[in-house]
C-alpha cells in the first residue's frame, strides 16, 4: 500500500516538474545549448555591444508628471553615467530606446531626441497591444513611425524608396500572436505587416523564463510568415555571410543559456537571458557568458553580437543604469574584451547592429572594413 502511494507521489512530482520545465523553457535552453557551441576564432574578434530598452515612461500606471520626471532623469543623468566609457572609435555606449506607440507623448519624445542628437541614444518602435486586427495594427505602426520621423526627426528614411524604417520590440513578448491564451497581440500575419511597413529587424527575444520564448535561441535568423497560423518566428533560417535575406523578418536575439556560475539554492544554474536589472546585475560571469555564446552571422564568427535588454524607467533599474553602479559592467567589458589583439569592443545602436548583418550578407569587403574601423555609414 505504502509502495503504491510513494510511486503515485513520485509520478505527481515528476509531472509538476515537467510542467515547470516547459513553462520556464528549461527544455529549450538545454537542448539548444547542446546543439550550439562557440568555436574559438584566432585573431581579432569584434564584439558589438547593443543595449536595448523596453522604455515605458508610463509604467505601472504613472501619470504624465511622473513619466516626464522619468525621462528627464535619463536625459540628465545618462550621458554622465557612460561618458567616460568609449570604444576605440570614440563612441560612448548608445542606448536604444524602444518607445511604446500607446504611450506617445510629444514632450517625452522631444526630450529623447536630445539624447539621440547628442549621440547617446536612438529611438525605435515598441508596442503593447491586445486583440488587434491586421488593419488596426498596420495603422498604428504606420502612424507612429511617421510621427517619430516627421515630428521628432527620428528613424531612418530610405533615400531610394522613401520608406521610414524602424526596429521593433513587441510588448509582452507576444510577437506574431504568440501570447499566452491568445492575449497581447491578435495579429497572426504580424510578421508580414512588419516587413511591409519597413521593420528592418526585430529585437524582442529572448523572453525566457516567460513562456513566450521561441525555440530558436542565440541566433541571428529570418522568419518566414505563415499569415494564418502565427508564431512564424518559432522557426527560421540563419542570416549568413554572402547570402541574401532568407525570410520575411530578421530577428536579432540576445543571450540565453544556463549560468553555472550562479546557482539557485546552491544547485540549479540561473537562467541567463541578457536582462539587466537593479537586482540582476551585469557581473563579470554574465559578460563572459555573453561572449562565449558567440551569437553571430553564419560564416563570420569573429563578429560577436551581444544584445542585452532592460526596462529602464522602472525605479530599481534606473538607479542602476543612471549612476556609478553601471560602471563595473563597462569597466569589465573594456578591460577584458577591448585589448585590440584578441578582442575589440564596439558600442552600437540597434540599427547599427542591423547594418553589421547587412554588411556581412553583402560580403562587401570595403563595407566590412569600414565597420571594423567604427564607420557604420554603409
Amino acid at each position: 500500500m505504502y509502495g503504491v502511494l510513494i510511486v503515485a507521489v513520485a509520478i505527481c512530482l515528476l509531472v509538476v516538474a515537467a510542467r515547470s520545465i516547459r513553462k520556464k523553457n528549461i527544455d529549450i535552453i538545454a537542448v539548444q545549448s547542446l546543439k550550439r557551441k562557440r568555436i574559438g576564432v584566432e585573431g581579432l574578434n569584434h564584439v558589438f555591444f547593443c543595449f536595448v530598452d523596453h522604455f515605458e515612461p508610463f509604467w505601472a500606471g504613472a501619470d504624465e508628471a511622473t513619466a516626464l520626471e522619468r525621462v528627464e532623469d535619463w536625459v540628465k543623468y545618462y550621458p554622465a553615467s557612460v561618458d567616460r566609457f568609449r570604444d576605440k572609435g570614440g563612441k560612448p555606449p548608445i542606448h536604444s530606446f524602444f518607445y511604446p506607440q500607446e504611450e506617445y507623448a510629444p514632450r517625452l519624445l522631444d526630450m529623447l531626441a536630445e539624447l539621440e542628437n547628442s549621440g547617446y541614444g536612438r529611438v525605435e518602435v515598441h508596442l503593447h497591444h491586445d486583440g488587434d486586427t491586421s488593419s488596426s495594427f498596420r495603422e498604428k505602426i504606420n502612424s507612429f513611425k511617421e510621427t517619430l520621423h516627421s515630428r521628432h526627426g527620428m528613424l531612418h528614411k530610405d533615400p531610394v524608396t522613401g520608406t521610414v524604417e524602424y526596429g521593433f520590440i513587441h510588448g509582452n513578448w507576444a510577437l506574431d500572436d504568440s501570447g499566452i491564451d491568445g492575449r497581447w497581440c491578435g495579429v497572426k500575419d504580424e510578421i508580414t505587416i512588419l516587413k511591409e511597413t519597413g521593420c528592418y529587424a526585430d529585437f524582442t527575444y529572448p523572453s525566457a523564463p516567460h513562456p513566450t520564448q521561441p525555440p530558436v535561441i542565440n541566433r541571428v535568423y529570418y522568419a518566414t510568415d505563415d499569415p494564418k497560423k502565427g508564431k512564424s518566428h518559432h522557426r527560421g533560417v540563419d542570416a549568413a555571410f554572402g547570402a541574401a535575406p532568407r525570410g520575411d523578418l530578421l530577428l536579432i536575439t540576445g543571450p540565453l543559456a544556463f549560468n553555472w556560475q550562479k546557482r539557485r539554492r546552491g544547485v540549479l544554474p540561473a537562467i541567463e537571458n541578457g536582462d539587466i536589472t537593479g537586482v540582476n546585475l551585469p557581473t563579470g560571469d554574465r559578460i563572459d557568458l555573453w561572449i562565449r555564446l558567440g551569437i553571430s552571422v553564419e560564416g563570420w564568427p569573429r563578429w560577436i553580437f551581444v544584445k542585452v535588454h532592460t526596462h529602464g524607467v522602472q525605479p530599481k533599474n534606473a538607479k542602476l543604469l543612471l549612476g556609478e553602479r553601471i560602471a563595473p559592467m563597462y569597466d569589465y567589458l573594456l578591460s577584458k574584451y577591448n585589448d585590440g589583439k584578441q578582442y575589440l569592443t564596439h558600442f552600437v545602436s540597434a540599427r547599427e547592429l542591423y547594418l553589421c548583418v547587412k554588411a556581412l550578407e553583402s560580403a562587401d569587403n570595403d563595407w566590412i572594413a569600414r565597420i571594423e574601423n567604427f564607420d557604420y555609414s554603409g
